[in-house]
């Protein structure tokens, strides 16, 4: 199978392997069906922090954003996550399958430093499709910003 996320990666030159499986029911399952540990379900989140200015953010599975590191990181007093519209509308991805590889628009990407070292899964642009990269291949490749921004949580 292949998405626009499949063609993207392909073309980054990096190691991947894309993962097929049935519908899941939350981030355990996933992590299941995957092959994975929870921590190596990486989960790419739109947040909004203008009307036209959007980033991807990357957390690990059992993390969520710590929305006052976040904005502390970037230098702003209030962000937003679109509701799945807009998200659709800026990625080209609807919810549970966004990723940045091959998204629509190429906004920056933050990834939380706890993915680094790992191999990770991540959305593979439809669902019951994920990708499996090396998180420092994807960093760099994504020339994401590497930063501490996630909490405990899930």
């Amino acid at each position: 199978m292949t998405s626009p996320a499949v063609e993207a990666v392909a073309a980054s030159g990096i190691d991947y392997r894309v993962v097929e499986h049935g519908p899941v029911a939350g981030l355990a399952e996933a992590a299941a069906v995957r092959g994975v540990e929870i921590a190596d379900i990486v989960k790419t989140i739109v947040v909004r922090l203008s009307a036209d200015d959007y980033r991807f953010v990357l957390v690990p599975g059992g993390r969520v954003i710590s929305w006052p590191k976040l904005r502390t990181l970037l230098g702003v007093a209030r962000m937003s996550m679109p509701d799945a519209a807009t998200a659709k509308a800026v990625t080209g991805y609807e919810r549970g399958t966004i990723t940045p590889f091959g998204a629509t628009t190429a906004w920056p990407v933050i990834a939380d430093e706890r993915i680094r070292g790992r191999e990770i899964s991540l959305g593979g642009g439809r669902h019951g499709l994920a990708l499996a990269v090396r998180a420092d291949a994807a960093i760099d490749v994504l020339n994401a910003t590497v930063a501490d921004i996630s909490e405990p949580g899930d």
